[in-house]
């Protein structure tokens, strides 16, 4: 089952913070990080977590 993370993530698209929840994915370089889209306009919205 994949990891899931819920917090704060910041929408580009509307310049502002957005509670989200996503799935936590690990990137070549071991980084992990938070994919959501944000609930107002639909944006994908990322967030690095830190080394895994």
């Amino acid at each position: 089952m994949a990891e899931t993370w819920s917090g704060e993530f910041y929408c580009v698209k509307c310049k502002e913070k957005r509670e989200a929840s996503g799935e936590v994915k690990v990137n070549d370089k071991g980084t992990r990080m938070a994919k959501a889209v944000c609930p107002v306009c639909s944006t994908n919205l990322n967030r690095i977590l830190g080394k895994a």
